[in-house]
């Protein structure tokens, strides 16, 4: 496996070496934040990553290289991290479905905001936040797997659920595959790819 994934979060030793850095993205808030791997292809030895601040508007995409990670923390490890000293809706639907997602077998974390928060502890939900995840499923559900993915689904009701399934070439959101569409969005290291059959992409 890739020392990283989509959605890991990484600390670096320094600032990217991007002379684009928004001015918000300076060397006090990079000790302090993690960025996380996003999905593009790059040249050996760098890493595509998003860089967060505190506020919504706050995003800017970049490449590291490989050499200043220094710590990496997966969604795994998150999915039963300690809780911030904060709360919101979302950490309160992430304690809600926790154990179901455990059930499931299945490998699975907080991402986006939520991950973020957990990994940090830096306070940047909000009460209206969504609760971000990515499921990572090799196979497609069968009928009892499919079922149980609509249970958890229905169980979010207090803010917005946004579940991302990981195909292992890709990932799509769940929202479109249980609407039944006859093709999903997959997000993949070569662009986005509209199909029918996200687990048999070549």
């Amino acid at each position: 496996m890739e020392a990283w994934r989509a959605h890991d979060l990484l600390w670096l030793g320094g600032l990217p070496d991007d002379a684009s850095l928004p001015a918000w993205a300076d060397a006090a808030w990079l000790r302090a934040a993690p960025v996380v791997v996003r999905r593009a292809s790059t040249a050996p030895g760098r890493i595509p990553v998003g860089v967060r601040g505190m506020l919504r508007s706050e995003r800017h995409a970049c490449e590291v290289d490989a050499a200043a990670v220094v710590r990496r923390m997966t969604p795994e490890v998150l999915a039963h991290a300690p809780e911030p000293a904060f709360a919101c809706a979302a950490l309160d639907a992430l304690r809600q479905v926790a154990p179901l997602l455990d059930a499931t077998g299945w490998a699975w974390g907080p991402t986006g905001g939520v991950g973020f928060a957990l990994a940090s502890s830096l306070p940047v939900l909000r009460a209206d936040s969504d609760l971000d995840l990515v499921l990572r499923i090799a196979a497609p559900p069968d009928a009892d797997q499919a079922e149980a993915l609509r249970a958890i689904a229905a169980t979010v009701t207090a803010c917005r659920l946004d579940l991302q399934i990981d195909t292992g070439v890709g990932g799509f959101a769940y929202a479109e595959w249980a609407a039944g569409r006859a093709k999903v969005l997959l997000k993949t290291d070569r662009g986005p790819v509209l199909t029918a059959t996200p687990w048999e992409l070549a």
